[in-house]
């Protein structure tokens, strides 16, 4: 009888952890989400996740992979562009698309450059190089059998050169033509050459940097006075830019009112000095390439009783690395700058020079104002 019923006791004791096992097997395998979670954070074996986790932009995070050829690209003239392979050799026409790819840490793919690159400082400041490569011309004056002879993997013209282009797709040499007349053109030429070349991660960081610059100019400068500006043309003083301009939207940016906004004209136009006196503007500020001088504008009689003369409100766009008047990479600097001269009092020139040398250095190497 005892034997029995120790049998019996072993019986139910392993019906029960057999029992016991089935249960906790429907448990955990009904167990819920948060739970397993817990139980994950507890051994380490995930980290802990925000409640609300920042999404980044789906743009962003599509055009971070992995860029893959063949690829397909719509350059500024509308035309669909198929890239064949990452290009190792390139060859640009334009001073702008020059200067972005050595922003894209690109400059050492160049085996041909537009003409007169040894008299731009930004070379000269980040990549001495350039200036020894065979020139192509320029829009006016364009090698077209120059650069057909360098055979390179990928050629960036102006606008201008659609004829040249369309020759040189002809000949098998992939050509994208760009024209960055606006702030927005800009940022679309930087995507353009950007995907073309595999840059997409370097350029991001480019347009985060003029974002970030841009919004810190509209929130400090919200409520300020605006201050009515006069722009004066590389060639003389007589010559400024209308509304559809590059500069007008500089001027905006930094707290001004473009005096001249009231002209349709997508080029430098001339205008005379009555016209600029009904104008009357708070500043004359002087194009960056200008041969002409701030003495001269301030001696200038016609112009004596010109407000920004008589309060001695003249000044000359710097022109140490690049013209910042015109829609390069840098551009941005060029309303940081004018903000600091126009409301120093909320842009201070410390202010203005830091983000001046972080630029530089970070998409240029070199530090600004340093031989």
């Amino acid at each position: 009888m005892r034997r029995f019923l120790s049998i019996f006791v072993t019986l139910a004791i392993m019906v029960g952890m057999t029992a016991c096992g089935t249960e906790k097997a429907q448990s955990e395998a009904v167990k819920p989400a948060e739970a397993v979670v817990e139980e994950a954070k507890e051994e380490e074996l995930i980290e802990e996740v925000d409640e609300e986790p920042v999404e980044e932009p789906e743009e962003t995070i599509e055009e971070s992979a992995s860029i893959s050829y063949p690829l397909t690209i719509t350059d500024q003239a509308g035309r669909e562009i198929v890239i064949e392979k990452e290009p190792e050799t390139i060859v640009s026409g334009y001073y702008i698309s020059s200067s972005l790819l050595i922003a894209l840490e690109l400059d050492d793919k160049l085996i041909g450059i537009e003409a007169k690159a040894g008299k731009r400082p930004i070379y000269k400041l980040a990549a001495k190089e350039l200036i020894d490569l065979p020139s192509v011309g320029s829009a006016k004056e364009f090698d077209l059998e120059g650069c057909a002879a360098l055979n390179a993997d990928l050629v960036i013209l102006p606008l201008k050169l659609k004829d040249a282009a369309a020759t040189l797709d002809d000949l098998g040499i992939q050509t994208i033509l760009v024209n960055p007349e606006s702030e927005e053109l800009l940022i679309e030429m930087i995507d353009i050459i950007a995907k073309a070349t595999n840059t997409v991660d370097r350029a991001e960081e480019l347009k985060t940097f003029i974002t970030a610059n841009k919004d810190m100019l509209n929130s400090k400068l919200e409520g300020v006075e605006t201050k009515s500006v006069y722009l004066a043309g590389n060639s003389n003083v007589l010559s400024t830019a209308g509304n559809k301009m590059y500069q007008c939207s500089m001027i905006e940016l930094a707290g001004g009112e473009n005096v001249a906004k009231e002209i349709e004209d997508k080029y430098w136009v001339d205008t005379d000095y009555e016209q600029i006196l009904t104008w009357n503007p708070d500043y004359i500020i002087i194009a960056a390439e200008a041969e002409y001088t701030v003495e001269d504008v301030l001696g200038d009689e016609a112009l004596a009783a010109c407000n920004a003369v008589e309060n001695g409100n003249v000044y000359k766009l710097p022109s140490d690395a690049e013209a910042w008047d015109s829609p390069v990479p840098s551009g941005i600097l060029g309303s940081v700058w004018l903000a600091s001269t126009l409301h120093p009092d909320v842009i201070s020139s410390d202010e203005c020079k830091g983000i001046i040398e972080e630029f530089y250095e970070t998409f240029y190497e070199f530090k600004y104002g340093e031989e």
